[in-house]
């Protein structure tokens, strides 16, 4: 394995160890599961940084040590729609790097908060759509007499709404004023 490589797997366990650190100090909003908090930060960081591949490996280790350390899991299959899948979603962010590479370069930097923000937003919204599915699927009980497509649409989005937003701000920040944590040697 060369150099650059191992960079990247020992970077992306770390951001995934990171990532769980992140969500342990969340602000939970319900009981049933939905929280606010950082844990998307190092997947898009990662998936920016390197691309989608690992940003994807990333979100999955994520989701994988969520899952085993609290995970809110009724069955088999929930379980892998909000963690495993859910989370290696965000990976999906990495699908804007070469731009955002391509902005950082010549030094745009509102170039490279709209690429970050495109990312995120892909990453974020699929999440999103997991959660939702998921809570169509596995948590229709909750619903009442309410639609339970609506129900999940605006429970999951009380939640991943101010997570996108946060992540897109937190990444932002980051990037825009140390743009050298995109290059890697």
């Amino acid at each position: 394995m060369n150099n650059k490589k191992l960079l990247m797997v020992v970077e992306i366990a770390i951001f995934a160890a990171i990532g769980l650190v992140l969500d342990q100090f969340s602000f939970k909003l319900w009981a049933q599961g939905g929280s606010i908090s950082l844990a998307m930060v190092p997947i898009v960081l990662i998936a920016f940084r390197w691309g989608t591949v690992p940003g994807l490996v990333t979100g999955f280790l994520v989701g994988a040590l969520q899952a085993m350390f609290g995970g809110y899991i009724l069955t088999p299959l929930q379980g892998f729609i909000d963690y495993f899948f859910a989370y290696t979603a965000v990976g999906l962010a990495g699908i804007i790097r070469n731009q955002l590479l391509s902005a950082s370069k010549e030094g745009k930097r509102n170039q490279m908060v709209a690429y970050m923000t495109l990312g995120t937003l892909v990453g974020g919204l699929a999440r999103y759509i997991a959660h939702t599915v998921a809570g169509v699927v596995f948590f229709a009980e909750y619903a009442g007499k309410q639609n339970v497509y609506l129900y999940s649409i605006i429970y999951n989005g009380s939640y991943m709404i101010p997570d996108i937003i946060l992540t897109i701000i937190v990444a932002a920040l980051l990037f825009t004023t140390a743009p050298k944590l995109l290059e890697h040697k």
